[in-house]
């Protein structure tokens, strides 16, 4: 008989650690372009429109 040989008790160790590197990268990535938590944006929005002026109604007859 053939004996059974069982692999891949190394690529579970393997997978741990590039999941944590992976981890790891997106964290650092966050703070480089996010600018952190704690970083508040300032955003001064100020619109000014003016409405149009309609035209007087036309008066009732009669009155």
């Amino acid at each position: 008989m053939a004996e059974q040989t069982s692999s891949g008790g190394g690529n579970s160790g393997l997978a741990f650690i590039v999941g944590g590197l992976v981890v790891i990268v997106a964290v650092l990535a966050f703070f480089m372009w996010s600018g952190g938590i704690g970083h508040k944006k300032q955003v001064d929005v100020n619109i000014s429109a003016s409405a149009p002026k309609l035209p007087d109604a036309p008066k009732a007859p009669g009155g």
